[in-house]
């Protein structure tokens, strides 16, 4: 190894491992492919090692190449990691927070900004949409202080338990079950679910789809995938599969097409403010914790039943 090799070129070779094609790659890293191929060379050359066979009819890794392709990745997300926490330390101090959150948990988001609005003083609190990729994303990328969504979180995050929701099935209107006052998970079992994203998170979309059903049966999931409510509702509508939604989703999602109906043995599903374990809590986020905890402490079951609210269950 005659030098250290830099971080631009351990992301062009990344680029050229995805797209095995020099042409392809130059562009994507908007350079010229006379200077991409040089920058490779240069980096093999930093690195003692062939890592690239290049032929007139394909470019292929080398196994030195496929060896070192996953230090290559840690050393870049290493590099980004390093370049996000000095921005995050660069940044002034501010009183603004950004929350991120799906859009079946605003009523908890309504809920959350009525009790920092309520006569006190407080941070400026500004919201941001995210689909369930996002809500696990935004907050580690710092994008978001934090999300308001719907549990499980992966681990690496600390979570506040906002409160509960009921689910529903959502079902084609045109199917047999769609008239029938509720179901159960074995009646839907002939029903394929909605696919998921193969970037949301594993426990996410077992919790999500109920996979495998309480009998032990896998569930089958459709060739399409959705990241919102609106694409579940949309496919759902189109007779490509059901899909779970909140009992807080079902006023926001009116639909020609569809049915929800409620399932008699379907655990409820928890809302969650949601950030990121290794980030330290900036002042003003802080200052939102203490005021949701403090709520969380003196809201009883008796004031809940009252006002008709599921969310801020302190249990």
């Amino acid at each position: 190894m005659t030098s250290e090799p830099s971080p631009h070129q351990l992301r062009l070779l990344l680029a050229l491992a995805e797209e095995l094609h020099f042409g392809r790659a130059a562009k994507r890293a908007f350079i010229s492919q006379p200077a991409f191929s040089r920058q490779i060379r240069a980096l093999e050359g930093h690195l003692g090692v062939t890592l690239v066979e290049r032929s007139t009819r394909q470019v292929r890794l080398t196994p030195a190449g496929e060896a070192l392709l996953p230090h290559v990745r840690a050393a870049v997300d290493a590099v980004e990691d390093l370049r996000r926490a000095a921005e995050e330390l660069a940044r002034p101090p501010s009183d603004r927070v950004v929350l991120g959150s799906y859009i079946s948990a605003l009523p908890a988001l309504r809920i959350l900004l009525d009790e920092l609005r309520g006569g006190r003083p407080g941070p400026e609190v500004e919201w941001r949409a995210v689909d369930n990729i996002e809500q696990v994303r935004a907050p580690l990328d710092g994008e978001v202080d934090a999300v308001i969504c719907y549990g499980p979180m992966p681990a690496g995050f600390e979570t506040l338990r906002l409160g509960s929701d009921a689910r529903f099935a959502c079902v084609p209107d045109a199917h047999p079950l769609a008239g029938r006052a509720s179901v159960t998970l074995a009646d839907l079992a002939d029903l394929p679910v909605i696919g998921f994203s193969p970037r949301v998170p594993r426990e996410y979309r077992a919790f999500w789809a109920v996979d495998p059903r309480p009998d032990g049966t896998p569930v089958r999931y459709t060739d399409h995938t959705a990241t919102t409510l609106e694409d579940c509702v949309s496919l759902c509508s189109l007779g490509h599969g059901t899909r779970f939604i909140t009992e807080s989703s079902l006023a926001l999602m009116p639909r020609p097409g569809v049915r929800f109906v409620p399932v008699t043995d379907l655990s409820p599903c928890t809302a969650l403010l949601a950030w990121p374990a290794s980030r330290p809590v900036s002042p003003a986020f802080g200052a939102i914790l203490r005021l949701l905890r403090a709520h969380a402490r003196t809201t009883d079951e008796d004031t809940l039943r009252r006002t008709g609210r599921r969310w801020w269950n302190p249990a």
